[in-house]
Order: C-alpha cells, then structure tokens, then sequence
C-alpha cells in the first residue's frame, strides 16, 4: 500500500508549502480536489490489498498456481514501486492535473482489463498495467495539495489521509471477501475490479473539474536513471518469485546479483548527473546521510515483512484452514482495528515524546504479537478459529501502527529541507518494493514448505522470517534521529546550502527549551 509522505517540497521550487496557494484568495474547488486525491489513494490501497483475499478463488476460476498468487500482489507492487520512480517528475514535466488525468484513465482501463481476464497471463500483465498508472496518478497528490492549500490549513488537509488510509486498509480486506461472496450477477472475484470502474471514472471527472491548471516546474526526465533504477528492482524480484517453480537455475543467482550491481551503478550515475548539472532523479546528497540509508534498509525489512505476511496468512486460512474469502478477511480484520489503534495513539503524542523509541515499542509489539499467534495456531492445530487467533494479531496490530506512524517523519528529520521532496519520493517507491520483495520472498517460503510439510508448517516457518526481518529493521532504526524535526518552517533553517541547522528559536520550541538535545539533534542530523 502507498503512504503520501507530509513533507515540504524541495526549496528551490517554493518556499514552503501552499504557497503558491498564498498569491490572492486559496483555490476555490481545493476541498472537492482533496477528495478526489483521497479517493485516489484509496484505490490504491484496496488494489494492493484485496486480492491477497481473493487469490484462492481466483485460481479456483481460471487456474494457476503459488508462482500465479505471487505475482498477483508482486506484479502491483513492483510496477507501482518502478513507476513512482519516474511518476512525480512527469507530473513537473508535463503538468500534475495531466498526468493525474492520464494516470487515472490508464488504471481504470486496467481494472477493467482485470475484470475480463480469463489467463493467469493476462491477469498478471493487466495487474502490472494497473501499477504503472497507478504510479503515474499518485504522485500528483502531494503536489496539488501543496499549490492549492494555504499554510493554514495545510494541517487540515494532510490530516485527512490518516482516517482514510485506516478505513481504506480496514475495509479492503473486508470489501473483497464479501463482494467475491455476494457473486453478484455471477461475476464473483471479477467485481473486486470493476469497483473499480465507477470509481476511476469520478476520481477523473473530479480531477478535469477540481484540479488547478498545469503548473509546470521540470523540462527533462532522468530516463537513464530511471531504467537502472527499473531494472535493478525487476531483476531482483523476478528470480525470487520464479526461481522455485524453476529450480533454482544458475540465471536466478546471476539475475539476484546483478539486481544489486545495477543499484549500485544507479547511485553512481546520479552522482555523475548531478555534477553535470542535470536532473537527478534522486539528490545524490541523500545518499551521505546515515539516516536516509538507514531508514531504507529498515522500511525495506518492514514493508517487505508486513505485505509477505499478510499474502501467507490469507493463503494458510483459506487452504489451510477452509475459511472462506469473507471468513478470512473477517477472521485478519482484528490486526487492521489493532493498527488504527496504534495510529492514534501515535497522533495523539507518543511520537512527539517518545521519537524514536516508539518504533521500538512498535515493533517489540508485532514481535510479541507473532509469537503469540504462533502459539495459538500450533496449539490450536487445524480446528482454530477466527476468535482464538483475534488478541494475539490485534496486539501484533497495535504494534505495527505505533512503528509505522512516525517512521517517515524521522527519516525526513535526517535530511535537509532542499532533499525532503526527493527523500519523500524514494521513500514511497521503497515501500512499494518492499511490499513485492515481501511477496516474493515469504510467498517463496510459505509455497516450499507446504510442497513437503503441510500448511501449518509454512505459516509457522513464515512467521519466524517475519520475526527476524522485524528484529533485523530493529536494528537499522538507531541510525534514525532520536526524535523528528520541528514543524516546518522556512525562517527557521539558517544556511540553506545543506550545512545548516535549525536556528535557536525554532530547536527551542521543538525540544521545549532543552538546548542540549536540540544541538544533538542538529549534530545527528548532518552526519
């Protein structure tokens, strides 16, 4: 699923967020514009998420096997992550109404696509249609939101993602299992796309209607960097998901290999870019920041464990177990209410006060959540049910909404104001990746266990590489800054050539007067 990131634009495009939005009276239709963002979003995230429900019917229908569920959720994924790449700087290319238009045109034709497949390949090739357009339109969000919103109610605006990325990753799960029992006029598995349509069709009339002109801010597109960047993710991902059905031939460890030398020759590229004057795709810059890196290494951990696990578990309750597709989304629907729990309570100022340490709580939470249900289903054998595994994943729930809700924001408080649009950009293509990395991977574990030891051990085995992807993200979260950076404000940063720091001030009213641990947070912020 796609978080938006709330964070400033690079400086050199405004000074800081809805100004553009400042010049005279604010955009008259920006309240109906957010809407059709939100509504955007929210079909991303029931994308990514409602056919790790409908899976098995889906293969009941028109065949396929474990690879064919892989790639169902990886297909996205990897193309929504590939995609977000280059996404956000078409829109400064050619205009973010346009490419919002064009974006949300091309998903819901794919949808449509979707609906009509009678193949696993073509199933597969609409999916990976859905996210690149998907990828195109989504960007543009963040973009809109900062030309239309004055300053003051900027707050406000951002504010409305958290109820609806919760109903929309509660309810996903939810609305794909009932809609596939419904079988409305026979369609079954087919209407979890073709929702899809009425809403594609509102999100672009509200968009030609509600959006601000074209606004134009870049003339090049990085095309190199983003093929390398493209290809290192696909070369990694596709061996993973292939090479168990394959064998394991010696082309899947070449692929795995090269995947992470064209990463590498990707950051070097940029480097070279940039020198030269160009547009990078990403600020090079980032990439000497031991809380930029670091916090990509963990969400790659994090995302990839969260998206795999939610795929296996799907699988091991409706073929392990014999749930049907709206007994398990109902049976899962106790870790979606557990992490809008943790959510809030991170709004309501955990994160503020406790920074960095509640990503620890957070993730010592899932840990703990894990285990437990670990202990239920083993326990429990083949006769547990829905109630019996309900408290050990609403606690892993809780968990994963208390680590998740103040991980970007401290991985933005260890970058400059000049680096946050491109830090905030990688970042979401990370968690993309993420999730079809995790999909990959967990699928790969889950489907080979099964083949020799049956459905129980698969999950049990899953469950512990989830618990060591969490313990290695852990780990990595200690290159964070201890705790996030004060609001956003452009008076208050002094030196704007990325040696700067926060000045007296604001580092004051951010640490409430503690000067001590404002001077370490600008010390740890420009290691």
């Amino acid at each position: 699923m796609t978080q938006n990131i709330d964070a400033a634009p690079d400086s050199g495009a405004q000074s800081w967020p809805g100004a553009n939005a400042t010049q005279g009276e604010p955009f008259k239709w920006r309240w109906l514009a957010l809407g059709v963002i939100l509504l955007a979003t929210a079909m991303d995230i029931l994308d990514s998420l409602i056919t790790v429900i409908a899976a098995p019917s889906i293969v009941a229908d028109i065949g396929g096997g474990a690879t064919f569920i892989q790639w169902l959720g990886a297909g996205y994924t990897l193309a929504m992550a590939c995609g977000l790449i280059i996404g956000g700087r078409l829109g400064d290319i050619f205009g973010k109404k346009t490419m919002f238009v064009v974006g949300a045109t091309g998903f819901t034709v794919a949808s449509a696509l979707c609906s009509v497949a009678t193949s696993p390949g073509v199933l597969v090739t609409a999916r990976v249609l859905q996210g690149l357009f998907g990828a195109m339109m989504l960007p543009q969000g963040l973009g809109v939101i900062t030309e239309v919103f004055p300053p003051k109610e900027m707050a406000k605006a951002f504010g409305a993602y958290g109820p609806i990325l919760g109903l929309a990753t509660i309810g996903g799960p939810i609305l794909g299992g009932w809609l596939i029992n419904l079988d409305l006029f026979g369609t079954g598995w087919r209407m979890i796309f073709l929702i899809n349509l009425p809403l594609g069709l509102l999100a672009i009339f509200g968009a030609i209607k509600c959006f601000p002109k074209a606004n134009k801010t870049a003339k090049k597109l990085d095309l190199v960097g983003a093929l390398l960047a493209s290809g290192g993710a696909a070369l990694l991902v596709f061996p993973v998901v292939q090479g168990r059905e394959e064998g394991w031939p010696a082309w899947t460890f070449v692929s795995i290999v090269a995947g992470v030398l064209t990463f590498f020759v990707f950051g070097w590229y940029e480097g070279r870019r940039d020198k030269k004057g160009g547009e990078p795709l990403v600020v090079p810059s980032l990439f000497k920041k031991k809380a930029f890196n670091g916090g990509l290494v963990a969400g790659l951990a994090l995302f990839s464990a969260l998206t795999g696990f939610s795929l296996v578990l799907s699988i091991y309750l409706q073929l392990g177990l014999g749930f049907t597709a709206l007994g398990a989304s109902l049976a899962v629907l106790p870790q979606a209410i557990g992490s809008t729990f943790g959510f809030a309570a991170s709004g309501a100022g955990l994160a503020a006060k406790l920074g960095r340490r509640l990503i620890h709580i957070g993730l010592a939470g899932m840990v703990v959540g894990l285990l437990a249900f670990y202990l239920t289903i083993k326990l429990g054998g083949p006769d547990v049910g829905g109630w019996a595994m309900s408290p050990s994943l609403f606690f892993a729930g809780i968990g994963m909404g208390l680590a998740m809700a103040p991980f970007f924001e401290l991985i933005l408080a260890g970058v400059d104001p000049q680096e946050t649009g491109s830090a905030s950009g990688t970042l979401t293509s990370v968690q993309q990746f993420g999730g079809a990395l995790g999909v990959a991977v967990l699928g790969t574990v889950f489907f080979a266990v099964v083949g020799g030891s049956g459905y129980l051990s698969a999950i049990e085995t899953s469950i512990w590489v989830v618990v060591a992807l969490e313990l290695a993200a852990a780990g990595l979260i200690f290159f964070l800054p201890k705790m996030p950076k004060p609001a956003w404000d452009p008076s208050a940063w002094e030196g704007g050539d990325g040696g700067g720091e926060w000045s007296a001030e604001a580092a004051a009213q951010w640490s409430g007067g503690d000067n001590a641990a404002a001077a370490e947070w600008n010390a740890d912020a420009k290691k």
